[in-house]
């Protein structure tokens, strides 16, 4: 929750840079001492619908102010007391700042820029999990290869297809097997497709997102050095200040709405849905010694149970991914008065899809469990058996945090373990 008030905190001070939201200095410096000293407020983070984050900014703003609570050096303390300590004094808000306060989509964007990161993070994994499951498949690459691509040329899905052929580089894949399939079941042969959507919608997100972060959302907002217009009409000069050379306009606007970002938010998390099942599906195909030529559910010889119970998890995950992915912007009642009777509920739809990005990474965790022990079971049986570069520097790491199921053994620990892998930031393979 810190790091989301930080991250609200500094979106805020941005917008307010970049005008829009007549802050005064005072208040604009306030930030920025909170920010360099380390002092994040306490902040309660629900009760936001997403149509400028009124009932959670304003947390922060009396926290600068002396009042409530905040986190310093590990501690919660009074406001007025970490301010003492950092040689800060409460602000006192002036003319419009109250309001600069409170109209803004700060925590939101905040919400929804770190779940696009965890988002972002756990699709390049999932290329990396995918590309050792088609080797733990004997799959195909055909679907993959830049002829094949050029016929559908979806910009992300080829940067995809591209990052999963450089990891199988040096794979026996590339061989001739008379026991390989001419076609792989489609949660492996559309991974590029699947993958690359996902992508596609976080690009877009994160288009919408830069706008978000670097312009003002108030209402009203102020205009500076601004006239009215060659033939303004009465209601629209009204607007407008001009007084001596002071030349600017305070408008009553929609800006605080977040739809252009919200949508998007909601796309990627249809998108990371759909990667969930791929993930699942290929996870159930590779116990299945029908598509593996394998040992059923992977298991190293006849009295071993190896990984049957663990497809109960991957249901369950599968179907918790899908059911958080259900859009929420449209779901609002109306309040105020009922004058605000539409809303986003952007903060949720974001809270959505951080949830989506952790139990993927921990369904991808699984996946990689059964793709390793496939490719094990292949390398075992063919020592000659070669595996590819990217894959095999993935296999290799994995192996020092889950090794080979040799024989039956707590699963739930290798699931954890398998999480912590995928959560761990190393170099990206190739």
């Amino acid at each position: 929750m810190a790091d989301t008030v930080r991250a609200a905190m500094l979106i805020r001070l941005n917008t307010a840079l970049a005008g829009g939201t007549g802050m005064s200095p005072p208040l604009i410096r306030q930030y920025v001492e909170f920010l360099n000293k380390g002092l994040t407020p306490v902040v309660l983070g629900q009760g936001s619908v997403g149509q400028a984050d009124i009932t959670i900014l304003p947390q922060i703003g009396l926290a600068m102010m002396g009042e409530g609570m905040v986190e310093a050096g590990g501690k919660r303390l009074p406001a007025a007391e970490a301010m003492r300590q950092a040689g800060l004094s409460p602000v006192k808000p002036y003319a419009k700042d109250s309001l600069s306060l409170l109209s803004s989509n700060a925590y939101g964007a905040a919400l929804a820029i770190l779940a696009a990161h965890d988002a972002s993070r756990v699709l390049d994994r999932a290329d990396e999990v995918a590309a050792l499951s088609l080797e733990g498949l004997n799959g195909n690459v055909a679907p993959l290869l830049p002829a094949t691509q050029a016929q559908r040329p979806y910009p992300a899905q080829q940067q995809v297809a591209r990052r999963i052929l450089s990891l199988l580089e040096g794979s026996a894949l590339w061989q001739v097997d008379a026991q390989r399939p001419l076609q792989d079941p489609l949660s492996f042969r559309t991974v590029s497709q699947v993958h690359g959507a996902a992508r596609e919608a976080l690009r877009q997100l994160d288009t919408q997102l830069v706008v978000q972060i670097n312009t003002s959302d108030d209402n009203p907002t102020v205009a500076l050095d601004v006239s009215p217009p060659a033939g303004a009409t009465p209601q629209e000069a009204r607007y407008y200040v001009t007084e001596g050379k002071l030349r600017g306009a305070v408008l009553p606007s929609a800006g605080f709405d977040p739809t252009a970002w919200v949508v998007p938010l909601q796309s990627v998390g249809v998108a990371l849905s759909q990667v969930a099942q791929s993930s699942a599906q290929r996870v159930l195909r590779m116990g299945d010694p029908a598509f593996t030529k394998l040992p059923r559910f992977l298991s190293p010889n006849e009295t071993t149970l190896a990984y049957t119970t663990i497809q109960k998890p991957v249901s369950l995950l599968a179907t918790e991914i899908r059911a958080l992915s259900q859009p929420v912007s449209s779901d609002a009642l109306a309040v105020a008065g009922n004058i605000e009777d539409v809303a986003t509920n952007g903060p949720l739809a974001a809270q959505r899809v951080a949830q989506q990005a952790a139990r993927l990474r921990t369904l991808l965790g699984i996946e990689l469990i059964h793709a390793a022990q496939a490719v094990d079971l292949r390398t075992r049986a063919d020592p000659q058996r070669a595996v590819g570069k990217g894959t095999g520097a993935v296999l290799a790491a994995f192996r020092q945090e889950v090794p080979f199921l040799s024989q039956d053994r707590r699963l739930a620990d290798d699931i954890a373990r398998a999480d912590q892998f995928l959560d761990t930031e190393r170099g990206t393979a190739r």
